[in-house]
């Protein structure tokens, strides 16, 4: 049975076609639905991917909040439908209150654009059920406000609750907070995504359609992209 997968595409989303390339390649039927859809398409998952969401303008995702198609995408993910947010996608999810937290500019200030270690750290996930815990992969960033923040409570209800679900490391599976080489953008507690309580909604800042074949310098993120290709398996 084909998995079909709704990519959600607004005004400065780039990394649609490097999305659905990656999953056609993996036998996924891809649909894009723009911004101003009232609805989705029949999808088994859905993606939203990297870019600039109108032009990133106010905050990153601020205004992709308010389109038309994020009441859809809201609605999927109450009814257990797997949501899975990337770079751009994952601002988005935290704006529209899909997920806990923010992403503020990077520690640095500069734009990061190179590849980088990311532990697995939970398998119960739409995302990472192919992978397991304690796995490091070999993931690009492309991005300027990817630095995780929440309030106290947040990260301990994350940590407690085996919520996040992968952060960044050394090569070795090490992971140093404070190390700006392993935690470039200086996410709190290392993190590079996280999931909802329901597990069914991940964001993610890594870009794994960007490393899904050799030839990009990684095939790393074809483990978690698999993931999604049996979105209605309930998750541990």
């Amino acid at each position: 049975m084909t998995v079909r997968i709704a990519v959600v595409v607004f005004p400065g989303t780039n990394c649609e076609r490097d999305v659905a390339w990656a999953l056609e390649d993996l036998g996924a039927r891809v649909a894009m639905v723009f911004h101003r859809a009232g609805d989705l398409p029949s999808a088994d998952a859905v993606v939203i991917p990297g870019g600039f969401a109108h032009g990133d303008y106010l905050r990153t995702g601020a205004m992709a909040r308010f389109s038309p198609v994020m009441q859809a995408v809201s609605g999927f993910a109450a009814a257990g439908g797997p949501v899975v947010g990337i770079c751009n996608g994952f601002q988005i999810l935290c704006e529209a209150g899909l997920l806990p937290g923010a992403l503020q500019k990077n520690a640095g200030l500069r734009f990061l654009c190179r590849p980088v270690a990311v532990r697995v750290e939970s398998d119960t996930t739409p995302l990472t059920r192919a992978v397991d815990p304690g796995r490091v992969l070999a993931i690009p960033i492309n991005h300027f406000e990817g630095n995780y923040v929440a309030d106290a409570t947040t990260i301990a209800a994350l940590e407690d609750e085996g919520r996040v679900v992968l952060r960044y490391c050394r090569h070795d599976g090490t992971v140093d907070e404070s190390d700006r080489d392993s935690n470039p953008n200086g996410s709190t507690h290392a993190i590079a995504g996280i999931c909802n309580e329901a597990r069914n909604v991940v964001g993610l800042m890594p870009h794994p359609e960007r490393a899904s074949r050799r030839a990009l310098g990684s095939d790393d993120g074809v483990p978690l992209l698999e993931g999604l290709l049996a979105p209605r398996l309930v998750v541990r």
